[in-house]
């Protein structure tokens, strides 16, 4: 909330001083100063135009959440979960409400949007935007329904009760997970087992500690999205992309020229 607060402040104050700069010249040789920053940020917008829409909405699917009153997002969570009952009932529109939703009322939000607007943005130039879509999405469903068919495994064999059914499921993180596998797969060598480390721990901790299927289902979503990502690669190979600090030497240089 105070995340989501703090950047509208900003963006507010921005435009603002656009305002001002009409009627002083001193703030409007402030503006233009930083004018290339807010340039720069436009064009890194830009270059993950997936990433970032993306985090919009879910960021305000979970303004939404601690907004609102708890029982209605109790039902709201209910509706958008990849339980059992719902994939059974709408497969198609479930999985695409769970893809918006952040599990415990948008707990860890911060973490979800800073992994998305570094890791997951870069992987995006690298792939591109189609195959970043795929390469998740790819994540997000084959994981769930290997979760799904978890779960009927032991409702039918006995290992778990038939509540287990209407148990909420919902898939940002999966998400994250398949594009983190996917930016991993990429990186150069000493990256990439410092990338796979960090996935790993994230992954296995909690499903040693915790013993639970949708522990689970992030294994199954590191795994999809590694595959579906080597996959794609096979087809063409990543994109040269400039890094920040050559974007904003970029964006520098055309202002200057106007």
């Amino acid at each position: 909330m105070i995340f989501l607060s703090t950047v509208l402040i900003l963006c507010c104050t921005w435009y603002f001083l656009k305002f001002l700069a009409h009627f002083s010249r001193k703030i409007h040789d402030e503006v233009r100063k930083l004018s290339v920053y807010t340039h720069f940020l436009s064009k890194w917008l830009q270059s993950a135009p997936a990433t970032f829409t993306y985090t919009a909405i879910f960021c305000a699917f979970t303004l939404v959440q601690r907004t609102a009153p708890q029982h209605l997002i109790n039902i709201l969570t209910n509706h958008s979960s990849t339980s059992i009952a719902r994939v059974s009932d709408k497969p198609i529109s479930t999985f695409f409400d769970s893809a918006f939703w952040v599990a415990d009322n948008g707990a860890g939000l911060l973490i979800y949007v800073v992994l998305f607007w570094t890791v997951i943005a870069w992987a995006e130039r690298k792939y591109g935007s189609p195959r970043m879509i795929v390469i998740t999405l790819s994540g997000h469903i084959l994981a769930s329904l290997t979760t799904i068919f978890l779960e009927l495994w032991a409702i039918n064999s006995g290992r778990a009760p038939s509540s287990l059914a209407m148990a909420t499921d919902v898939g940002v993180s999966y998400i994250l997970v398949a594009g983190c596998a996917a930016a991993i797969l990429i990186m150069r060598k000493r990256m990439f087992y410092i990338g796979l480390i960090i996935l790993g721990l994230f992954i296995l901790l909690p499903l040693f500690v915790e013993h639970s299927i949708w522990d689970m289902g992030h294994l199954f979503a590191a795994f999809f999205g590694f595959i579906s990502a080597r996959l794609l690669l096979k087809l063409s190979p990543v994109r040269t992309v400039s890094s920040p600090y050559e974007l904003l030497l970029k964006c520098r240089s055309e202002l200057s020229n106007k």
